[in-house]
């Protein structure tokens, strides 16, 4: 537990470091964020505002972890490739948005080629790592996929991470809920490598530990981050961060066995993506929308709940959404 402590101190001092370095750097380079013409109209102030300041807390996400981190190397090492791969899409795209003045960056084709790459290689290892078995959260069942399990996990890495994605909209948003859902996260890597430890599994229990630590990086990253991102935000993570994000997050839940937990957890993320879906779905079948926007904080937002309070809602309900996630492991 010390170092989990530790590592979240660690990270959030640095990430608070970076910013400071960071934000005026992205001033200099003139990297300002590129509103998108049909969003709300409150946004717009918000053009020129510093993005791709994911990289504040990505860089003490991987530094802090691998120092922490002890003994079996080989689920973290995972995790913060899984981190900076995602993250390097979400760079990609950032850049077009940019540098090319295209407010919607990769074609999606483009960026969903990447994402399966990527996820493809994570549900391949944790196959034949850890099996076909996943976790069935209040029943303490696994559910064994089988041959389907690459493809499923493939799939279900990728709506998260888009899902992760789509709920950078806010000041605050996604760095907040993921705050709480990181933290989460690293309790239950805690206390599941001590069951681990009792049963007789050693190297299991080991690489539990350093997802801990991993988990608990990102809870203080994205706390420092916070520091700057809050409203009215002096920098956005932009995609570079937001992918990062939910390609970490996935990837400790894939590795745990955990993927069915994480869509309790990430109940917010969950909706963000819904929303939209199901947004498309009746526009295009009825010609109607259910939201006045979406993702669906758009649709408060327009509805005039002020964007602080959006996003303290949303933090709210991942807090308790995360005490239910405690309950059913």
């Amino acid at each position: 537990m010390d170092k989990i402590i530790i590592s979240v101190i660690l990270s959030f001092v640095l990430a608070l470091a970076l910013g400071v370095v960071i934000i005026p750097m992205l001033k200099r380079l003139k990297l300002g964020q590129n509103i998108r013409d049909d969003g709300p109209k409150s946004h717009f102030t918000k053009a020129g505002t510093p993005t791709m300041g994911g990289i504040i807390f990505i860089i003490p996400i991987i530094l802090v972890s691998l120092a922490m981190a002890g003994g079996t190397y080989d689920y973290i090492l995972v995790a913060v490739l899984s981190t900076l791969g995602f993250s390097a899409i979400g760079f990609i795209d950032d850049f077009i948005k940019i540098y090319l003045r295209r407010s919607l960056g990769l074609r999606a084709y483009q960026k969903i080629i990447g994402q399966i790459i990527v996820s493809v290689l994570l549900a391949f290892y944790v196959y034949r790592t850890a099996g076909s078995g996943v976790h069935i959260p209040f029943f303490n069942k696994e559910w064994n996929l089988g041959v389907f399990y690459i493809p499923l996990i493939s799939l279900g890495i990728i709506y998260m991470v888009n899902s992760v994605n789509l709920t950078d909209g806010l000041d605050g948003l996604a760095s907040g809920v993921s705050v709480i859902v990181a933290m989460t996260m690293s309790v239950i890597a805690f206390f599941s490598s001590y069951a681990l430890q009792d049963d007789g599994f050693t190297y299991m229990a080991n690489n539990y530990q350093n997802l801990a630590i991993f988990s608990g990086a990102i809870t203080g990253a994205c706390l420092g981050f916070l520091r700057f991102n809050v409203h009215p935000a002096k920098v956005f993570m932009g995609d570079t961060g937001s992918m990062a994000l939910g390609g970490g997050i996935t990837a400790v839940m894939v590795l745990m066995r955990m993927p069915i937990l994480l869509l309790i957890l990430g109940g917010i993320y969950v909706a963000e993506s819904m929303s939209v879906i199901l947004q498309v779905i009746s526009f295009k079948s009825r010609g109607k929308r259910i939201f006045r926007m979406s993702p669906i904080h758009h649709h408060f937002e327009l509805g005039g709940m002020p964007e602080t309070r959006v996003v303290a809602m949303f933090m709210i309900v991942t807090a308790i959404l995360c005490l239910i996630g405690l309950l059913a492991v």
